[in-house]
């Protein structure tokens, strides 16, 4: 089958790289331009786009699909399907509907929760248990198209967005790869989203960091997982930024301690929760630190009794 894929980030590379090895004919990568990253601001190509180089394969990078560009580029190729995974750019009605199967979105969601740009990081957040990979056949809306397949996975009580994250780019070229050979043989049933089940995940910012202590100890453990690696669970020790990579529940309660109280036992660092369960501290980043252990934190800090984290 003759492909155009179009993503930008890691997540899509394992979608592109099952296409190769599915000897499928990828005839040109569209992804978003060179971006200037790093200390040093040093302008770099995206994953896709190395991924693409490495290949061999025709990289595409316009401004802009709103004003016709990809069309020239498109008739040329005469794609039989542009696979779509976090490209980060709208497609327009004239690119959706050109080659023979249409456009073919892979969203790392159970469709229809969570549509959007950060759904990985919200089924955490929200404390789910089981997310998935879901090939669309794109339409003009944000992530509305109607289904194609599914693949689910169980999410572990401690696992974080980016260890997710890794999991379902490769359940996505499962998907897609399985999702074009029923293409090919005419055995796909679509199937209509159902709006009413429809949730959606917004873009993440570093507003979302800050850890409010009066909650429960679930959730701001699952905010921890949630938000790693980017943007990072944020709390305020001594008066300075504090960040939280890694906690773990430990079941235990301490009635009539305040949210955000600290417990301190050999190598281990605590905090008491807005119902009174404590929580694990386990990788955490001191303001101008590297990441490091709770027990290296300790022996550098050694916080005092009844000392607390603050919003």
């Amino acid at each position: 089958m003759k492909i155009v894929f179009m993503g930008t980030p890691d997540f899509a590379v394992a979608t592109l790289e099952r296409l190769f090895q599915e000897g499928h004919d990828v005839v040109g990568v569209f992804t978003m331009e060179d971006k200037p990253r790093g200390r040093h601001m040093v302008l770099t190509p995206p994953p896709v786009k190395v991924c693409a180089q490495e290949h061999g394969v025709p990289v595409y990078q316009p401004k802009s699909l709103s004003h016709g560009e990809a069309m020239p580029i498109l008739e040329k190729l005469q794609p039989d399907v542009i696979v779509v995974a976090a490209y980060g750019m709208i497609l327009k009605s004239d690119v959706l509907h050109f080659p023979k199967y249409g456009c073919i979105n892979v969203h790392a969601s159970l469709l229809p929760k969570y549509r959007g740009a950060a759904p990985i990081n919200k089924v955490i957040l929200d404390g789910e248990t089981v997310t998935g990979v879901t090939a669309m056949q794109m339409d003009e809306g944000l992530d509305t198209g109607d289904m194609l397949l599914s693949k689910s996975i169980a999410i572990g009580e401690n696992e974080t967005a980016g260890e997710l994250f890794d999991r379902l780019a490769i359940l996505g070229g499962d998907v897609i790869a399985e999702t074009l050979e029923q293409a090919e043989a005419g055995t796909l049933h679509p199937v209509p989203q159902d709006n009413e089940k429809m949730t959606y995940a917004p873009m993440l910012s570093k507003k979302d960091s800050a850890v409010d202590w009066s909650r429960s100890a679930q959730e701001i453990h699952n905010q921890i997982r949630g938000l790693n690696p980017w943007p990072t669970a944020v709390t305020i020790y001594r008066g300075k930024n504090f960040k939280l990579h890694r906690s773990l529940l430990t079941g235990k309660t301490h009635a009539g301690m305040n949210p955000g109280t600290l417990i301190v036992q050999k190598d281990h660092l605590y905090v008491v929760c807005g119902d009174g369960a404590e929580l694990e501290l386990t990788e955490v980043q001191p303001l101008g630190s590297r990441k490091m252990s709770a027990a290296d934190f300790l022996r550098g800090h050694a916080p005092e009794p009844g000392e607390s984290f603050s919003e």
